[in-house]
């Protein structure tokens, strides 16, 4: 849509909330958003400039806006969400989760039945949930089992056919998991009793029950029914029993919800604890792929309100790690600084970077353990991927690694049949390179490695892989081409981000299945160069190793050198600084001579 054209069309919009929709020539939803204010948060994608390139994509497709009028911008709030949810347009935050939920439900019948279900029907019975875990919902429908008897038959127990006597106690009434309502043995009022301690044990609130059972274990005692009254002593122990396992951080605390975010470029991770007087009875971390720029304060409130809609939150407090714009007045929005209510949200961040480390685990393959037949089958296929003319049973990855554009180094790592050998690593000290030239250090590493190997006649690998794009990989060929290497093995580039591979000469690079083996064994081989080269780098810095270029340069010292890199972050900032803005800092007489070192070749 040109400017002109929306200029038109501006004054149509109305400066009341809401939200609004905008879609492609070809009528296809592609954003959907909230406004206080639609007509000014409209114009302002048309009257702004954006510096992301996905906004200006957006801008460029949109051919039809429409908009929706509410009452307030709560209104607004929940309405983007419920519509993001349903239509999931391309430009709009994309919730990775499509998995469907377990719940209980208490069906709408006589004497109701609780059961697990996957599936949600209007048919008037009660849903509890859902819940994230099968496994968990069903260890606590056996502990309910224990301690609530409740009938699990299908038979029909409406009043008519209890009272023509049609249905007979079954195992369950003497093993006394159930108290017999087929046979009129239990009223519908005792039985709503149950059920009433059932919606407290799902919501984490076991002190209603504990109470309950109190009371009947004193009237028993009163009664003189000791063995009826020990019953309720032993369930009373292990609903006591069964809350000293759930992690509970106070008492009276009340109901609260955590959450906290990290972020991985375009990729966001939320955890979400839900807290039930005091007690944490659910966690929850989803991934969220961010499709323009929006801040991690937007990405946070989107996830909070799907979260508390999925399963479905009634808290009035919101626990979050800094401060957001959160149009449901009626939450209260906290930040804990001390207290339970910190070490909360201290076990939500603790819960998302497990998430993360789990989810890099099952992206990388370890074929430790496995059998000589499992290891070949995944060469095979790593073979056949990247068309290698032969086995890549011998497989070396390279990186570079400098501190602040300062001290570069490099690294490299050796994998045999799959497994690293981490006897046959290698690092590099960059020697011929001045400055900070990646390209130029990858060619300078490759050719002294492979110099070397062909020189004492060592084997050479079937794969090289150079970790970086196009311009890396072409400097290291060049290198290997120089020391007579060509055809001797194949190499490729690994882009960081995309996980795209390149081949020398190739325009289009290759773009393997995010959960193919052969990428998850070149990501395991990518993320070892880079700790093997982080670990290397480290303990050379710490050592005092390094001399800075700066240092290099004669008349100019330690001090005068680390003034710069403390204003300047960076050698390479420094290069390009005029000689009045080195003046500022150091003197006239030292600017002088270290612009006279770096601009040498300009005369």
């Amino acid at each position: 849509m040109t400017s002109e054209f929306f200029q038109t069309i501006m004054k149509t919009l109305p400066n009341q909330p809401g939200i609004y929709k905008y879609y492609d020539d070809n009528n296809d939803l592609l954003y959907v958003g909230k406004a206080k204010n639609i007509r000014k948060r409209v114009s302002s994608y048309f009257t702004k400039t954006f510096t992301g390139y996905k906004t200006n994509e957006l801008v460029k497709r949109i051919d039809k806006i429409e908009f929706t009028i509410v009452d307030s911008e709560q209104d607004a709030f929940l309405l983007e969400n419920s519509l993001i949810k349903q239509f999931q347009p391309k430009f709009n935050i994309n919730l990775k989760d499509d998995k469907t939920y377990p719940y209980l439900v208490i069906k709408n019948e006589p004497f109701p039945r609780v059961f697990l279900t996957r599936t949600k029907i209007n048919d008037g019975s009660q849903y509890l949930g859902p819940f994230t875990s099968v496994g968990k919902v069903r260890e606590l429908l056996e502990f309910i089992k224990q301690n609530i008897p409740l009938r699990t038959c299908k038979l029909n127990l409406t009043d008519t056919n209890i009272g023509k006597k049609k249905f007979k106690v079954c195992l369950e009434y003497h093993l006394g998991n159930c108290k017999g309502p087929c046979e009129g043995l239990q009223t519908a009022g005792d039985y709503a009793d149950g059920l009433s301690q059932l919606r407290s044990l799902m919501k984490g609130n076991l002190n209603p029950v504990i109470q309950h059972f109190k009371n009947e274990m004193e009237q028993c005692a009163i009664e003189m029914k000791f063995e009826k009254a020990e019953i309720f002593r032993k369930k009373i122990e292990h609903l006591r029993e069964y809350r000293s396992k759930s992690k509970v951080i106070n008492n009276h605390m009340g109901n609260l919800d955590v959450f906290s975010i990290l972020k991985d470029g375009d990729i966001a991770f939320v955890n979400y604890l839900m807290v039930s007087a005091g007690t944490i009875i659910l966690t929850k971390t989803i991934v969220l792929e961010q499709k323009l720029d929006e801040t991690p304060e937007e990405v946070l409130v989107f996830a909070i309100a799907q979260m508390r809609a999925t399963f479905s939150s009634e808290s009035s407090e919101i626990l979050v790690p800094f401060e957001i714009d959160y149009p449901q007045k009626e939450i209260a929005i906290t930040i804990p600084r001390a207290g339970d209510k910190r070490k909360l949200l201290a076990l939500s961040e603790k819960n998302v970077n497990y998430f993360i480390e789990e989810l890099k685990r099952k992206k990388m393959l370890r074929l430790e353990g496995k059998s000589d037949k499992e290891k070949e089958k995944v060469l095979l296929k790593l073979q056949k991927d990247l068309h290698l003319p032969g086995l890549p049973e011998h497989i070396e990855c390279f990186d570079n690694s400098n501190f602040q554009g300062s001290y570069p180094v490099a690294a490299m790592v050796y994998f045999k049949n799959g497994l690293p050998d981490k006897s046959q690593y290698r690092k590099f000290n960059i020697k011929t390179i001045k400055g900070i030239n990646d390209f130029a250090s990858m060619k300078e590493i490759v050719s002294r490695r492979y110099s070397r190997l062909l020189k004492e006649k060592s084997p050479i690998p079937q794969l090289i892989i150079i970790d970086g794009g196009k311009g890396q990989l072409n400097a290291a060929v060049e290198g290997l081409n120089e020391i007579g290497m060509q055809g001797k093995t194949t190499t490729i580039g690994l882009a960081k981000n995309e996980e795209e591979i390149f081949f020398t000469g190739d325009r289009e690079s290759i773009k393997l299945p995010w959960d193919s083996e052969s990428l998850k064994l070149i990501r395991r081989i990518r993320d070892e160069v880079h700790r093997f080269g982080i670990t290397f780098h480290r303990n050379q810095r710490s050592c005092g190793t390094f001399i800075n270029e700066l240092e290099k340069i004669k008349g100019i010292g330690k001090s005068t050198a680390d003034i710069l890199l403390k204003k300047f972050k960076s050698v390479k900032n420094v290069r390009v600084l005029s000689v009045a803005e080195l003046a500022e800092n150091i003197g006239k007489s030292k600017a002088g001579i270290i612009y006279e070192y770096f601009h040498t070749d300009e005369k």
